[in-house]
């Protein structure tokens, strides 16, 4: 197993940017990497020093690109633009997508593209290992020049500004650096424009959005799985024949799974021959469904990783001679996946809904209308499916996509942007929706689930069922289901029942795992 992470060398994917933030895996700067930075900074101060303009080593930004600043201003310049492009507003970013960006950040400076100094460097680097954040306000990037507002946000602590998160607290950077005895870094030529041209702001919420949808998929599929059970649902959508013939990897994985997850279940083959015909589509659908999803997270996922390994900065400095001014900043190549992802997000939600609606019926033998035997003393579950309903309509507001709009700044020099930063926002607050939605649809299932005692389903799914039990009883009656849901969101975001799933799995002859496992997997 890896134990430390190479910055601007070793391959950096989704979940080992997440293990560096957690402290799970240490990045770390190598001779390697140090020395291609240097060669790139040896340029640019060559640059800097010479009469030919080049852009952001001595001429403006924007549309200020064609003042020429004189040698004396250079280091100048790369203050005032940190300063000057700090203008986010809003609550503050979580503490680990901040991080995220200063561990993204500092592995595509250290590619050795970009002209910055090894001080600057090695001081994001200590800001990553003692765990002093900055703070970064969510809102003001477009997505084009790069994620301009919140990454200068970023780096003001590098110059002693702004404030960061230390020791919990949210503290200014002038008074931390007293207490830890260092000074503010002295930039150079090129180096604020290369601190703030960048998509770390997106990718880092890309990260996220990858790492919550997988969590997402992979527990609306055994959830769907115990409802599917709960409402006497057939075994026989998911069969490896009918999918064959339709091959899309997402939906076969689905229904391979569902169908691990039935195997030897009692339920299922109480009513092998009963009279019903088909089943609703939130049912018989799941690998159509939540595999079109699971294509989405694919797709995004492949994107993130290609991101998370570039260089986003202007101008590019490939070698000697040749700097390029282009648009590897821009954040079109990440806003549409991730509005797709946000959709894909959605759909989950949405089916969710239909599936808890459709267990409130009533039209399932042995399963109670609002799934309670004493029903209309009681309300019994009618009110969750509200909140679901609630849910599933905000996120279908939310997903309109960012990348379909653009509006032009920096008088006209920038006049197509991504809006790449407002989709990652969006995508992770549709996904978290989708937590809560699952987290009612689990309570409704346990509750269906439990009509059909003493039958019992497959390990997994009996494990799961056996846990929620334990946190949250059968309800008989009414009784405030507020407490009830955060217990059940409490279970979705601790991903409890994916661990239960893979140590049964893992000790019964891979019982979850799949033919395109390795292809679906985080990490």
């Amino acid at each position: 197993m890896m134990t430390q992470f190479r910055y601007g060398q070793d391959y950096l994917t989704a979940g080992k940017a997440l293990q560096i933030a957690r402290g799970q895996l240490k990045g770390v700067l190598e001779a390697g990497s140090l020395e291609k930075v240097r060669k790139s900074r040896a340029i640019v101060e060559e640059i800097a020093n010479g009469e030919e303009a080049v852009y952001g080593i001595n001429t403006g930004f924007g549309p200020l690109c064609s003042t020429m600043i004189s040698k004396k201003d250079t280091n100048t310049l790369q203050y005032n633009i940190l300063k000057s492009h700090s203008v986010g507003v809003g609550e503050a970013i979580p503490k680990e997508i901040a991080k995220l960006m200063l561990i993204l950040k500092i592995h595509s400076l250290a590619q050795g593209y970009s002209g910055i100094t090894v001080s600057t460097l090695k001081r994001i680097l200590w800001h990553i290992q003692e765990d002093i954040i900055p703070i970064v306000p969510e809102k003001g990037s477009v997505g084009a020049s790069g994620d301009l507002a919140p990454l200068a946000h970023l780096f003001l602590p590098l110059i002693g500004l702004g404030k960061v998160i230390y020791n919990g607290k949210t503290v200014k950077t002038k008074t931390v650096f007293k207490k830890e005895g260092i000074q503010s870094v002295q930039l150079g030529a090129k180096e604020g424009l290369a601190l703030i041209n960048g998509t770390q702001f997106i990718a880092a919420f890309a990260v996220k959005v990858v790492e919550k949808l997988h969590s997402v998929l992979s527990q609306a599929d055994i959830i769907g799985a115990i409802m599917l059970e709960g409402l006497l649902g057939s075994g026989s959508p998911f069969l490896k024949e009918l999918h064959q013939l339709r091959p899309y990897k997402g939906n076969q994985h689905v229904a391979q799974r569902i169908h691990n997850l039935l195997l030897d279940s009692k339920i299922l083959a109480s009513h092998e021959n009963c009279e019903r015909v088909q089943d609703p589509y939130s049912l018989r659908c799941m690998p159509q469904v939540h595999g079109a999803s699971r294509t989405s997270w694919l797709h995004l996922k492949e994107l993130v990783e290609v991101e998370l390994n570039a260089v986003t900065d202007n101008p590019v400095v490939i070698r000697e001679n040749l700097t390029i001014s282009g648009g590897n900043f821009h954040g079109q190549p990440l806003a549409i996946p991730l509005d797709y992802a946000c959709i894909a997000a959605s759909e989950i939600g949405n089916i969710s809904d239909r599936r808890t609606y459709l267990s409130l019926m009533g039209v399932v033998q042995g399963v109670p209308k609002l799934l309670m035997q004493e029903a209309g003393l009681n309300s019994a579950f009618m009110m969750l499916q509200y909140t679901t309903a609630a849910l599933a309509s905000e996120n279908k507001g939310l997903c309109y996509p960012a990348s379909a709009d653009s509006i032009p700044t920096s008088l006209g020099q920038e006049d197509h942007v991504s809006m790449g930063s407002i989709g990652g926002r969006k995508a992770l607050s549709v996904i978290e929706n989708v937590e809560k939605i699952l987290a009612i649809e689990l309570i409704c299932a346990a509750q269906s689930f439990d009509f059909h005692k003493p039958l019992k389903s497959g390990k997994i799914l009996e494990a799961v069922h056996s846990f929620v039990r334990g946190k949250i009883s059968h309800a008989e009656e009414d009784r405030v289901f507020a407490d009830d849901i955060e217990k059940a969101i409490g279970i979705i975001t601790s991903r409890e029942i994916l661990k239960i799933a893979g140590d049964i799995s893992n000790s019964n002859k891979d019982s979850l795992k799949t033919d395109h496992e390795e292809l679906f997997e985080l990490y």
